[in-house]
């Protein structure tokens, strides 16, 4: 006798009709008992099923904060015209006001600070005011360098890109391909005889750290800096996540200096905190 898969053994024939019926009718309330208990099949497909492992993950990605520093808070300041002093462009290149900057990029060249710096925060937004236009922030500006430029010369230092989507738009529309040796959202690298160990991914010359995520916004439009300098390593966050760097830098220390290189460029913000 078979019941809910357990077959039963004993031979009942010994018994009356009366005995029999009654065990049976006991057994047959055993197995739905049994029956009710039983788990309902999983309906969830194999494949849709999530892994403790892959949850865990999951969980993490979306914990992820963004880095948004303003630049507020103990030993922030600000920095404004009193802070800089021009090098190689010419007196109306740069015109400071209510904490904007606004620079007509002509001609090519930079303002420096009047002080230098080794470990440091700085905060910094931008925004291009025509398509493919470009600049940069660089930070451990040489004095050697800084002394000697002549109009159109840039700085040794490290260069924290600043650029316009279009540029690279244009280069492809002109060469018909995809450039392989910049990006318009946030490249740091070397420039002269400065170096640097770039962080991955690195562009195909080996001096240039590409941004891991393309976050800059076009035209017109804001775009926010967070750059972290220590102990030479500097770091890139581009609108509140880190993107790009580098450490092994040489040297580390020097001035901060924007560029001017050919199109009209704005900041606003800039402030600097100072690090042990």
């Amino acid at each position: 006798m078979r019941l809910n898969g357990i077959v039963l053994h004993a031979k009942l024939s010994f018994m009356n009709t009366t005995h029999r019926t009654l065990i049976v009718a006991g057994l047959a309330c055993i197995w739905t008992a049994t029956a009710v208990a039983a788990p309902a099949e999983e309906k969830t497909p194999v494949a849709a099923r999530k892994t403790p492992a892959a949850l865990q993950s999951t969980a993490k990605t979306a914990a992820l904060p963004k880095a948004v520093i303003d630049g507020t808070g103990p030993g922030w300041r600000a920095l404004g015209e009193a802070d800089f002093v021009n090098v190689n462009t010419a007196k109306d290149t740069w015109t400071w006001k209510e904490g904007l900057v606004h620079c007509k990029g002509k001609p090519v060249g930079v303002i420096r600070s009047k002080k230098q710096y080794t470990n440091f925060e700085l905060v910094a937004q931008w925004r291009h005011l025509r398509n493919a236009g470009n600049s940069g922030i660089f930070v451990w500006a040489t004095e050697k360098s800084l002394s000697a430029l002549k109009p159109g010369q840039l700085p040794q230092g490290i260069e924290v890109q600043v650029l316009d989507l279009g540029y690279a738009a244009q280069y492809e529309k002109k060469h018909k391909k995809k450039s392989d040796w910049f990006t318009s959202h946030g490249d740091v690298f070397p420039t002269g005889a400065s170096k640097m160990k770039p962080f991955p991914p690195v562009a195909p010359n080996g001096r240039r750290s590409f941004p891991s995520k393309h976050l800059s916004k076009g035209v017109g439009q804001w775009n926010h800096y967070y750059i972290r300098c220590l102990n030479g390593e500097v770091r890139l966050w581009v609108n509140g996540q880190e993107v790009s760097g580098g450490n092994e830098c040489q040297p580390a220390t020097g001035f901060l200096a924007l560029e001017s290189e050919g199109s009209p460029v704005e900041f606003k913000n800039l402030r600097l905190r100072e690090l042990p």
